[in-house]
This record gives structure tokens, C-alpha cells and sequence, in this order.
């Protein structure tokens, strides 16, 4: 880029002094708030530009707040190489007609570093180059522990927190924080509130506020899921297996509102937990804390008391004999190892299921010919002619047996008068009810019953000889209707 081209703006620094900085190339198109360009006169440095500047007042105002107001997050050196952390604001960018148009801030080498959401799984692991290492997911939970406290100390929140806008260097799981002039800042004479968040990671009592009023609590939550899902194979706190099919199907954000946690010391009513989660493995202490932050009505842990928690569990781990990219907690083993053999033997039943042919009547679908499908037909058909016969004999035996029926009970008459009507009547009914469950039973299994006006026609049969029956055995008279 040439004079001509280059951009100057006016650098405002912390202790009040004045430079002009030359901007060069545009090294990225950045979000919706600005764009990102190199800073020639400071290598080290980059310059954020916003996009308009209509905002002008504000931003000036809230990034003076971040640049009085620093967290302690300095660069760490490791095997004589600088890691910067945070991209937090190092002086305000104005034009040369005053008004604000961006700051500067470190630069962060993008190549170098990836978002928390390439470690939660193994094969986005495997595809950016990242180790195996779950120690490393637990440093990584820790540098973000440490990072999120350190704002706290300062009355700084993240708000929008989630693993696509925290980073960590692939080599050391050290922090890289970007875009922190969205964060809810705190000033001298007031709060700069966030103007984002993000759902699946918003804390049920958030559900009826705005970003601009949330604060410590949405952070603490957010934290909490960002640990669970590192230290539990990027399975989400709030996601399961519902236990009903009839229940509906609840996004995440909506089981967050309705505190369905099912990975804690107590049961959730709706949903059971993954059946690849490994929380049964964690620390005990672990568990109180993920209770404390996702159940309802406690108080959640501070990142600085997760920090503190994760340091302990980082320096009592212990190695897994099978697998040295695996550790574990506690003396119920490693629960990784269990995850992967569950794994496995489900991926085994799922390749017997899939080679094994499937089967009509007993028979390979595969092995089906021509011959074979006409043969199956044929005995089908006398299959049904057998039942069909079957149940036609039945039912004429039936017929005979209800027509008969008052010679049948004649010899046994004075003990059935003896028995009294209402008892008659009770016994009638019973047999009619029978009858009824008996042809709809047979509706489902012989054909010849599927025919509806042949079932209604045996219903009245059995009612008329049944009454008849009753009249003749109790020599009812009709006398009195004359």
C-alpha cells in the first residue's frame, strides 16, 4: 500500500499522549462492528475500524472506560514465544475531524490460535491438527476460567460467551480473546453494556431481559456450560435423551429455561442424560459445581472459584495406563476408556443390524425368487382358505348351539329359576359381551370375520335366542300387553 492509499488516524493513548498512526492492509473484514487492518507504525498492533460512525460518542466513552479500566491478562512467554491473550484496546483511533473510528489493539495471529468449539470433538480435533491430549481440554477449561475471573475482578462481562468467540493457541491451550470492545464494560461513571448473546448459552433467569441488563450471572452460566461441554466430549449440559416419546421435543434453550439438568446428583424429570456422557467419571466436587451452577435456586460457582477447582483437578490427575492422551479423577477409572467401549460395542450391534439381511416370513429378502414369491403366495392363499373353513365351521356350531339352547337348559330349568332374573340377566349379558370381544378379537386374525355384516348378523343371532331362551326357561307371559 502507498502513501496515497494508506489511512492515518489519530492514536489516543492511556497516559493522555498523541500518535499518528498509519494503517496498511486489510487483514479482515471483521463482524458487524468494523473491520481489521495492520498498523505500520506499530507492528505489534492492529487497528479495528468500525463500520459507521454514528456511534461515535459511545464508543469513544466505553473504550476510554477499557483502557482506564485494564484486566489483568498480560501476554505469557512460552519457549521464547509471546502469546498475547486478550485483544483488549491499547488507545482510542480518531479522524482528523475528531470523531472516534476504532482503536488499537495487539496483534493476535489467527493461524496460531482456534475456538474452543475445535476441541469438543475428536474429529474436528483431527482435522485442524489439535492433540488428543484430554489434559489439554482441562488447561484449556482452566486459561478460560482464569480469563473470565480476571474481568470479574475488574467489573468486566463477557455477556456473549460461548466457545466460537473464546480461542486458544493449538500448541498450549493459552487464551486468545478477540472483539472484547463488545464486552459489558464498566466505567468511572457507569456501565457500557453488551449489545449480544447468544442462545443455548443464555441462564434461565436471562430468558425476560435484555443483553444490555445481564451481567455476572450470564457469564458464570456460560462458563459452566463451556467447562461441561470440554471436560464431557462437547456434549451440551442441557441436552438428553427425553423420556417420553410423547413429550415435545424442547430446543436447548427451552430446556435451559425449564432447568432440565439431567447430569446432576438428582434425576431430571424430562430428558435422561447422553448415554456417551462420562459426568458419572468426574470428581465429586466437580459434580456439586455443575448442581450449583444449572439447578435452580442455588448459587452459581464464580469463575474464580472454577479456576481454583480446575487447578486441583489439573495437578491430581491421574494417567490412564491404556491410553496416555487419557486421564481420569477418581478411583471409578477412566471414563473415557468406558465411552469409547460403549462406543464401540454400539457400532458393533450396528453392523450386525446392518448385515444382517432382512427377512419376510423367515426368509432373506435376498433369497426371494420369482418361484419362491408365487410359492410364499400359494400358501398364503390356503392358509386363509384353512382359517376361512375353520372359522365357518365354528360359527355354524355356534349358531346350532344358541338355536338349541333352550332345549339344552330345559333339564337344568328349576336350578336357573332358582338363580332369579336379575341373575339370568347378568349371566345374558355377560355371554352377549363375550360374543362381542370375542368377533372384533377375530376381526384381526380371520379374514372371513372381516366381513362387518356377517359379525352383526351373529350379534343379533346370539341376542334374539338368548331372549327367547330367557321367556321359554321362565314361561313369561305376554298376557298383560293384551
Amino acid at each position: 500500500m502507498n502513501d496515497s492509499t494508506a489511512l492515518y488516524y489519530n492514536a489516543i493513548y492511556a497516559d493522555g499522549h498523541f500518535e499518528r498512526e498509519k494503517l496498511g492492509t486489510l487483514l479482515n473484514k471483521g463482524g458487524a462492528a468494523g473491520k481489521i487492518y495492520q498498523d505500520i507504525t506499530h507492528p505489534g498492533l492492529v487497528a479495528k475500524i468500525f463500520h459507521e460512525k454514528n456511534k461515535s460518542h459511545t464508543n469513544r466513552q466505553k473504550l476510554e472506560a477499557m483502557l482506564h479500566n485494564r484486566p489483568n491478562i498480560p501476554p505469557i512467554v512460552h519457549d521464547d514465544k509471546t502469546y498475547v491473550q486478550i485483544a483488549w484496546p491499547e488507545a482510542v483511533l480518531e479522524d482528523d475531524e475528531g470523531f472516534c473510528v476504532g482503536y488499537l489493539m495487539p496483534l493476535i495471529n489467527t493461524e496460531e490460535a482456534v475456538s474452543l468449539d475445535h476441541l469438543m470433538q475428536k474429529a474436528v480435533r483431527k482435522k485442524v491438527g489439535l492433540s488428543e491430549s484430554y489434559a489439554n481440554r482441562l488447561y484449556a477449561a482452566y486459561n478460560v476460567a482464569s480469563m473470565v475471573a480476571a474481568l470479574h475482578k475488574c467489573g468486566h462481562y463477557i455477556v456473549d460467551l460461548k466457545p466460537t468467540n473464546v480461542s486458544v493457541y493449538k500448541e498450549n491451550m493459552i487464551v486468545a480473546v478477540f472483539d472484547c470492545d463488545g464486552f459489558s464494560i464498566q466505567g468511572e461513571n457507569g456501565r457500557y453494556p453488551s449489545e449480544f448473546v447468544s442462545e443455548e448459552y443464555i441462564y434461565p433467569e436471562g430468558m425476560g431481559q435484555s443483553c444490555e441488563e445481564m451481567g455476572e450471572e450470564q457469564d458464570k452460566f456460560a462458563l459452566a456450560v463451556i467447562i461441561f461441554k470440554l471436560l464431557n466430549n462437547g456434549i451440551h449440559p442441557f441436552s438428553g435423551t427425553p423420556r417420553k416419546n410423547t413429550d415435545d421435543m424442547l430446543t436447548i434453550q427451552a430446556r435451559i429455561e425449564k432447568y432440565h439438568y439431567a447430569y446432576g446428583l438428582w434425576p431430571d424429570a424430562y430428558q435422561a442424560p447422553n448415554p456417551y456422557s462420562m459426568h458419572e467419571y468426574f470428581d465429586k466436587k466437580t459434580l456439586e459445581l455443575f448442581d450449583r451452577a444449572f439447578c435452580k435456586g442455588q448459587k452459581r460457582p464464580t469463575a474464580k472459584e472454577w479456576k481454583e477447582h480446575l487447578e486441583y483437578l489439573f495437578r491430581n490427575l491421574k494417567t490412564c495406563k491404556k491410553n496416555s492422551d487419557h486421564v481420569y479423577f477418581t478411583s471409578k477409572g477412566c471414563g473415557l476408556c468406558a465411552m469409547e467401549e460403549r462406543f464401540k460395542q454400539k457400532i458393533a450391534v450396528v453392523r450386525e443390524e446392518k448385515n444382517t439381511p432382512p427377512k419376510i416370513r423367515g426368509l432373506s429378502v435376498s433369497d426371494l425368487s420369482t418361484e419362491t414369491n408365487e410359492r410364499l403366495k400359494k400358501e398364503h392363499r390356503q392358509k386363509v382358505i384353512r382359517t376361512n373353513k375353520f372359522a365357518l365351521g365354528v360359527l355354524i356350531f355356534a349358531m346350532l348351539f344358541f338355536a338349541l339352547l333352550t332345549f339344552i337348559l330345559k333339564p337344568i330349568k328349576h336350578i336357573i329359576t332358582a338363580a332369579g332374573l336379575s341373575v339370568q340377566l347378568l349371566i345374558m349379558c355377560l355371554i352377549v359381551y363375550g360374543i362381542f370381544i370375542i368377533t372384533d378379537y377375530g376381526k384381526q386374525k380371520i379374514p372371513l370375520l372381516q366381513l362387518n355384516g356377517l359379525t352383526d348378523m351373529l350379534k343379533i343371532y346370539v341376542i334374539i335366542t338368548l331372549l327367547t331362551t330367557f321367556i321359554v326357561i321362565n314361561d313369561i307371559s305376554f298376557s298383560f300387553l293384551l
